[in-house]
């Protein structure tokens, strides 16, 4: 059952549909782009964040300047007497912050990597509270323009989606993020099937429901359509690394097959029993994007 505030917003969305379609899309935009307060987190979260606290204080924290406010960027450099051998970048998903991509940095840190890692807008020590794919790909431009090019780019679920479209150059007005490999860890294909799913969940009308798609179009300068990861990998061809959990319940693992046909240029490994946030520590994860980072074959999980 929906809970009551859900119930609301649902029936009111239903009478703006007749009334304002081009308003109820655009608080439907407004709705989908609100991050959670950065000071209210969960037990089990805290316990997280206190545990990474140590690892993270190792870094030495950027702020960076974009048109949506200061976006935090942590620099990690390899451990004492390890060889700098490349430089990757690190994106997290939608309701995370960096730190809760540490296993992911501390393997590559000690693979000889100096890796950046942003908080996303909106997220961990970033300012703002709005999250969307445009300031999330000026974000990861801005932090090309500072520290790359980048030999990798990772990114986790929502980030890898923002890895691609800052590689491909999607959103008007940002300059391409440069990097010459790619991984994407449990990454959604499709925009406009996420924007869709929202949709149904809000119980917006048709009306509403393009209002909403022609909002994201004016924000971003292209047509919703555009943002299908597949397709735009199909176009341009990065060599890329797809990881992701059979079982994953938050990004289906239709996703990762999506990706996959986009040429064989990417090669999908999958990832067993290890779910949609526990597959950032697995050890055969952090050996395959380690290895493929430093631009040698990935080994394959599953045969």
């Amino acid at each position: 059952m929906a809970s009551f505030p859900l119930t609301v917003i649902r029936s009111a969305f239903r009478i703006a549909d007749h009334i304002a379609p081009r308003l109820a899309g655009r608080a439907a935009f407004e709705l989908f782009c609100r991050t959670p307060h950065p000071q209210r987190v969960s037990d089990r979260e805290r316990r997280a964040l206190d545990q990474a606290a140590p690892f993270m204080a190792e870094a030495r924290l950027h702020r960076l300047t974009t048109r949506s406010g200061c976006v935090a960027a942590y620099d990690f450099r390899p451990p004492p007497g390890t060889e700098r051998r490349r430089t990757v970048l690190v994106i997290h998903g939608w309701r995370s912050r960096s730190d809760h991509m540490v296993a992911i940095i501390d393997a590559l840190r000690r693979d000889g990597a100096r890796v950046i890692a942003i908080d996303l807008p909106g997220h961990g020590k970033s300012a703002g509270r709005r999250l969307n794919m445009a300031n999330a790909v000026e974000a990861a431009a801005t932090a090309g323009a500072w520290f790359g090019p980048f030999e990798a780019v990772i990114g986790h679920s929502f980030g890898g989606a923002v890895a691609v479209n800052a590689l491909v150059g999607s959103v008007s007005g940002v300059e391409k993020l440069v990097a010459e490999r790619l991984v994407l860890v449990s990454a959604p294909n499709s925009m406009p099937s996420f924007f869709a799913e929202f949709g149904r969940m809000l119980d917006l009308g048709p009306r509403a429901q393009t209002a909403l798609f022609d909002h994201v179009e004016r924000l971003t300068g292209r047509p919703l359509e555009d943002y299908v990861g597949a397709d735009q990998l199909a176009r341009h061809r990065f060599p890329t690394l797809v990881l992701h959990a059979p079982c994953d319940k938050e990004v289906p693992a239709e996703n990762a097959r999506a990706y996959d046909d986009a040429g064989p240029h990417v090669r999908l490994v999958w990832a067993p029993g290890l779910g949609h946030r526990r597959i950032l520590a697995g050890p055969g994860v952090l050996a395959e994007l380690t290895r493929f980072a430093a631009g040698e074959r990935a080994l394959s999980l599953v045969d």
